[in-house]
């Protein structure tokens, strides 16, 4: 079930690193935003279809189900491909890049110096949420 209808918005991080997860969740948080984390691409996978979130951060490095099918399992089923999906990754190469927009993720960040602002402008872009500075 979509989420358009409540005001806050869910974001549903998925990043194996816990120190990356909780430095987003915080930055996001403080948005207003709703933010769940998952562990791992599986426990991602299971998120996204019991919560339909309103975005998607997506890891690519991940054990066992990288970000890449994590992104190909949800765009494929009809009850979650509509979730934007923004690839977040130390993954930078052109071809990791061409790959994750063409599973469908709306945008792909390559984690650097700028990478935190970056994000939080794209997803402020995608109107969910205003900045009140």
């Amino acid at each position: 079930m979509p989420n358009s209808a409540k005001s806050t918005k869910t974001i549903l991080i998925v990043e194996d690193s816990p120190t990356q997860a909780v430095h987003l969740q915080s930055a996001l948080s403080h948005k207003g935003l709703e933010v769940l984390c998952a562990v791992n691409g599986r426990v991602g996978i299971r998120l996204a279809q019991e919560v339909h979130p309103d975005l998607i951060i997506l890891d690519v490095q991940m054990p066992e189900v990288n970000g890449y099918e994590v992104a190909r399992t949800l765009k494929a089923s009809t009850d979650t491909s509509d979730i934007p999906i923004i690839m977040f990754t130390r993954q930078d190469t052109p071809e990791a890049v061409q790959l994750g927009l063409q599973i469908g993720a709306v945008d792909y960040i390559p984690k650097d110096a700028f990478a935190h602002a970056v994000l939080l402008e794209t997803i402020r872009q995608m109107g969910l949420f205003e900045d009140d500075d």
